[in-house]
């Protein structure tokens, strides 16, 4: 009996399937069966399918109600694989590896689709090149040669299996969804923005405000325009760079007050209004389609629908069905303690050790109890902050803990010197640009302050700067953030075995970053919050081995998401 199958799909709904061995390779002849769902849900000894893309068929196997255990999408391996060679951004399709192994053009990967709003399934996927059965064979086999011959099989070798973990994950919470309160969204819109008009245009409250921008102004003036407000302060005598609220707040002018007010509104109109709402919402469930490792670092995105930018405010219409709770659980300091546990650093690791406050505990230790000083220290020395008290905490922090600064300090300098940098488990950040490198290719922001740079907390692809310090920054915070990101897929790998394994009805909705959501009865409640915290620390055990450092949740049982937090 094999453990591991490939399996493909035919036309008509059938199904090509054979048993791999170890290698590898076939231990036998493809069968042919007439129907996919029937093919896998007669299997349930197997441990684990291998296929082309969990997106090309899980789909299909969660709308007839079959759920697999694990599987092994050699799509998704074959991108990791490329990154960990050093050639992040070729064609990461079958097709593309096949042509790869056997010399021939390799085509381009198909264009990405926009996401259809409120879609269950890859209907509307553009069509990838066909790729035959025994050519998907001999991709997969040299995919396992090639694990085998990394620098760190192993780690190679669970990340990949963690990642196609999550593409499951991601695929039972595109189809479950998040539960979502319509009515209650339409109340908090009326409530902060104010009535529509028939006519169309800003709702009340909104109006109201740009109505009091442009008397400030003297003038009409559209709140929604940073040129047009750049235009109005400079025919004041003042001259402003942008809109952001941080530069509005230092000017001493009548139209501030409404212009941030109208500001803070219009994003929640733009983002998660009316038209979002009948865009987005179905039947009670929010559905974005989450993309699993969609930034360098391994952090998840989603195709549309804004899931991971979700303003407190708008999270008041997040409730749990009747009878059901929100188990939201929130994964404490864990970039620091993913930090002490990559760099075996004992003074760390032993801060890292215990479940309360970490940056206080590294006050205690090193800042004579000044926890904002020891939050500013760990931060800079992930994030390279040179400026300020940038220097002096991180000198600090040097000296109490040298092996952790050291670690984040050589993942610098081989970033600055254009060397490969990977994460715990071979993650592999993007090469540095050459000469003849265009603007815009993927890789490392410009972003000197010690916080994320974009708005969900992630750095965004994308190099904006030749400047090899440029990139060192980024890849001193890659070792981190991506190692983070390795963990959380081992913790929802976890915790979706655990859930299931206790027979229990609650369902993961919701992953960002280190936060998760599960949907379950009342009476599960505790056992979920239960099998959350051990997923933690089984996902650090296998990430990072037997250290002291632990991965603690915060956890709330709520009705409303906003009630977590």
């Amino acid at each position: 009996m094999y453990d591991r199958w490939a399996i493909a799909s035919t036309e008509g709904g059938g199904a090509v399937l054979v048993p791999l061995a170890r290698d590898g390779r076939p231990a036998g002849e493809p069968r042919h069966e007439p129907d996919l769902v029937a093919a896998v849900r007669d299997r349930p000894e197997v441990g684990r399918w291998v296929w082309r893309s969990t997106a090309e068929i899980y789909p299909r196997l969660l709308a007839a109600g079959v759920r697999v255990e694990r599987c092994y999408d050699i799509e998704d391996a074959e991108l990791l694989l490329l990154g960990h060679a050093g050639r992040w951004g070729e064609p990461r399709s079958a097709a593309a590896a096949h042509a790869r192994l056997r010399g021939l053009p390799v085509p381009p990967d198909p264009p990405q689709r926009a996401a259809e709003p409120g879609s269950q399934s890859s209907l509307f996927e553009p069509q990838p090149v066909h790729v035959p059965f025994d050519a998907l064979l001999q991709v997969y086999e040299d995919q396992v040669a090639r694990h085998d011959a990394a620098g760190q099989p192993d780690r190679l070798r669970l990340l990949t299996a963690a990642e196609s973990a999550g593409m499951l994950v991601a695929a039972e919470m595109n189809r479950g969804g998040l539960p979502w309160r319509a009515d209650v969204h339409r109340a908090v819109l009326d409530e902060l923005l104010g009535e529509r008009y028939a006519g169309g245009g800003d709702p009340r409250r909104m109006a109201e405000l740009a109505d009091r921008v442009s008397a400030a102004f003297g003038r009409r003036v559209r709140p929604e325009l940073p040129a047009d407000v750049i235009k109005a302060f400079a025919q004041a005598g003042i001259k402003v760079r942008s809109t952001r609220r941080w530069e509005l707040e230092g000017i001493d002018h009548p139209a501030v007050e409404p212009l941030i007010a109208y500001k803070k509104l219009y994003r929640i109109q733009t983002a998660h209004g009316w038209g979002w709402l009948q865009d987005w919402v179905r039947d009670g469930r929010f559905r974005p389609e989450y993309l699993p490792g969609g930034t360098v670092t391994g952090r998840w995105v989603t195709n549309g629908g804004g899931a991971l930018q979700i303003p407190k405010v708008i999270r008041r219409a997040v409730v749990a069905d009747p009878g059901w709770r929100l188990v939201v659980a929130d994964a404490d300091q864990m970039e620091p303690r993913v930090l002490a546990a990559i760099s075996r650093d004992p003074g760390l690791m032993e801060v890292a050790g215990q479940s309360g406050d970490l940056y206080k505990a590294v006050s205690d230790r090193a800042f004579a109890g000044d926890r904002d000083a020891a939050k500013i220290a760990i931060l800079g020395a992930m994030y390279g902050q040179t400026s300020g008290d940038g220097l002096k905490n991180l000198a600090a922090m040097r000296r109490r803990f040298p092996r952790a600064v050291a670690y984040v300090d050589d993942a610098a300098r081989a970033g600055e010197e254009g060397r490969l940098v990977r994460t715990w488990l071979g993650r592999t950040c993007p090469p540095a640009p050459t000469s003849g490198d265009d603007d815009g290719e993927a890789g490392i922001p410009q972003e000197e302050s010690p916080e994320p740079a974009s708005p969900d907390g992630e750095f965004t692809p994308g190099y904006a700067s030749r400047d090899h310090r440029a990139r060192g920054r980024f890849t001193r915070n890659f070792v981190v953030q991506g190692s983070a990101a390795d963990w959380a897929l081992l913790m929802l790998a976890a915790l979706r075995r655990s859930l299931h394994t206790a027979g229990l009805k609650a369902e993961l909705v919701f992953f960002q970053h280190d936060e998760v959501i599960v949907h379950c009865p009342a009476e599960e409640a505790e056992t979920v919050a239960q099998a959350i915290r051990a997923a933690g620390e089984l996902a650090g055990r296998i990430a990072f081995g037997e250290t002291p450092a632990r991965f603690p949740f915060t956890v709330a049982s709520v009705e409303c998401y906003a009630d977590a937090k």
